[in-house]
């Protein structure tokens, strides 16, 4: 009856179960040794379970870690008699906090504390070797030994304590620490019973972790739900990529939020914010030198890494920890959003997930805008066509048949009338400006772009895209209408592949007149476009180009090999300008 008491008196709701297996282990342990009679070891037994039951109660009393094991040890010491006693939570080497003091000698809290919040120890050594599993006796402590040794003050003549590990889920996470002057030896049973309270203390600190990052996940998926609304608001990509960095930085906790662009094998730093202070460095770099940054936009995964902060550490050198995410579309990589802080346990797979959701909402935002930004020019395009087709039917036409009537008149028209015939050969000259001014109305009518002529257009085309061209240009040659915009919309694909397949900068475009046809041809040294079988891939952009070639009787060629690049090269017949009805470019 005497052993049911405590467990009647007492039935912990939050550490029931270990508290439960921490008794159990404590009565097997008095029973197998026998060093005491039975009414010793029943009063020894009741003493440890009291002793467990109140710091169980103290650890239910806070969720916050802190000023829990702060109230945990404090009530600890307080119910085994013993005096001094400090918590560490241990991360990874030589990384550590002391998290709570209780009653320390003025030898270790000189200097606010900075004995113990700094420099390593036996115990903090022997949980880093992975050689600590169990309470133990430190038969001398390098604090203490320091502080002698210094001079840093009174120690109260302690020299050692006693070191327990706190455990959770097989993991070291900490240490309990215990001792009082001249005590130089804990008792097996004074052992068993400091190990069952670190169990405790760690399956409570471990709960309360895991009971923080839900509530951060939270809260983190709620900032998530405006910055996404704030993100779908933005009508233009390039105000998007300015301002999404300042809005994540405004919104979350993160002490550094960076956004990278680019293709193939380089990124730039497009936007960076540093305890909510935002830049735009615009630095470039080797994709690959970036560690986890690198490695995120390459495998187009989301990362969280401690150890690959190649690229951060140059911006931030505290920074002790990252979480990256690709922005992607249509399965190509095209900028990486980057969160960082300077404490590891500062980011966990919560954080990773609100930024990945974050990069997948960035990403579909800019998808979709220029997916619009595509509708509206076709719609524009097709606008223009319309007009210039319009015009071209019926006004055009009509001007120049006034033309030829103005002239045909003046011919028959008798002579003698001066009069008649400068009335028509003012009609045949204004009819004849009118038509040269309604060619230039039909002429600007043309795609957006090619203002300045295809090459022109396609060399700035190339640079928006981050690539480097090496133009050739051979013969001088008027070009129709629609043999230049066919040249336009090949060259544009043709330059989009090289950037998002080719991992090359450098393309050679060479255009050229001969036998009556004008060729492009756009050529990398990239790594190739082929299929498993080693043929060139043909996707649905080669179709495109290649279609748009047949439909004014042109040939189109498209060639790749694995490490040797690309050949894409179109040949159209082009029209001299000669027919009174064609509006003509130059090209060139």
């Amino acid at each position: 009856m005497i052993l049911q008491n405590p467990l009647t008196i007492y039935k912990p709701p939050y550490l029931k179960e270990a508290f439960f297996l921490v008794v159990f282990a404590i009565m097997n342990g008095e029973k197998k040794r026998g060093e005491v009679g039975m009414v010793g070891k029943v009063q020894n037994q009741y003493q440890q379970w009291d002793t467990l039951r109140r710091i169980a109660e103290t650890l239910n009393q806070s969720e916050d870690v802190r000023p829990l094991l702060q109230m945990v040890l404090k009530e600890l010491l307080q119910v085994t008699g013993l005096s001094t006693g400090w918590i560490f939570l241990v991360e990874d080497e030589p990384e550590y906090t002391t998290v709570a003091m209780h009653h320390l000698p003025p030898a270790l809290t000189t200097d606010q504390a900075r004995p113990m919040c700094q420099g390593r120890c036996w115990c903090l050594d022997r949980v880093w070797d992975g050689r600590l599993h169990k309470a133990v006796n430190i038969m001398g402590c390098q604090r203490l030994d320091d502080a002698v040794k210094y001079q840093w003050g009174d120690t109260w003549g302690i020299t050692h304590h006693a070191t327990v590990p706190l455990m959770a889920g097989g993991e070291v996470i900490g240490l309990l620490n215990v001792a009082s002057p001249g005590k130089e030896n804990f008792t097996n049973e004074e052992l068993a019973l400091l190990q069952g309270v670190a169990y405790q203390i760690g399956t409570a600190v471990k709960k309360t972790w895991l009971v923080e990052a839900q509530q951060r996940r939270a809260e983190r998926f709620s900032q998530l739900d405006e910055v996404s609304r704030a993100i779908w608001s933005f009508r233009s990509e390039d105000d998007l990529l300015e301002q999404v960095v300042h809005l994540v930085a405004t919104s979350f906790n993160w002490p550094l939020i960076a956004l990278w662009t680019g293709q193939g094998k380089q990124l730039k730093l497009h936007t960076f914010s540093l305890d909510r202070k935002v830049t735009q460095p615009e630095n470039q770099s080797p994709t690959e030198s970036l560690g986890a940054v690198g490695k995120s936009f390459l495998q187009q995964e989301a990362i969280l890494s401690t150890d690959e902060l190649q690229g951060i550490s140059s911006l931030w050198p505290d920074c002790s920890v990252v979480a990256a995410a690709p922005l992607s579309m249509r399965g190509e990589s095209f900028g990486v959003i980057v969160i960082g802080s300077d404490h590891p346990r500062n980011l966990d797979i919560s954080d990773l997930d609100v930024l990945k959701a974050l990069g997948e909402h960035l990403s579909l935002a800019i998808e979709s805008g220029r997916l619009e930004e595509e509708r509206e020019r076709l719609l524009i395009s097709e606008e223009r066509n319309r007009l210039a087709r319009d015009l071209h039917d019926s006004v055009n036409q009509k001007l120049f048949s006034l033309s030829l009537n103005a002239r045909t008149a003046k011919g028959v028209a008798p002579k003698e009338n001066e009069m008649l015939h400068e009335a028509l050969e003012d009609m045949e000259m204004l009819s004849r400006e009118a038509l040269k001014e309604m060619r230039s109305l039909i002429w600007q009518l043309r795609p957006a772009g090619l203002e300045n002529g295809v090459v022109s257009a396609l060399h700035r085309y190339g640079t928006r895209l981050g690539l480097t061209l090496e133009i050739v240009v051979e013969g001088v040659v008027s070009l129709s209408r629609n043999v230049e915009e066919t040249l336009w919309r090949i060259g544009q694909e043709a330059l989009n592949n090289v950037s998002r397949h080719a991992d090359t900068d450098q393309v050679y475009l060479y255009l050229s007149v001969r036998d009556e046809k004008i060729c492009l041809q756009i050529k990398d040294n990239g790594r190739g476009c082929v299929n498993p079988i080693g043929e060139p891939k043909r996707g649905l952009g080669i179709i495109g180009m290649k279609e748009r070639a047949q439909l004014i009787n042109g040939s189109f060629r498209f060639d790749s090999e694995t490490g040797l690049g690309t050949i894409v090269e179109v040949s159209l017949p082009y029209t001299e300008g000669k027919e009174e009805d064609d509006e003509i470019s130059t090209c060139g």
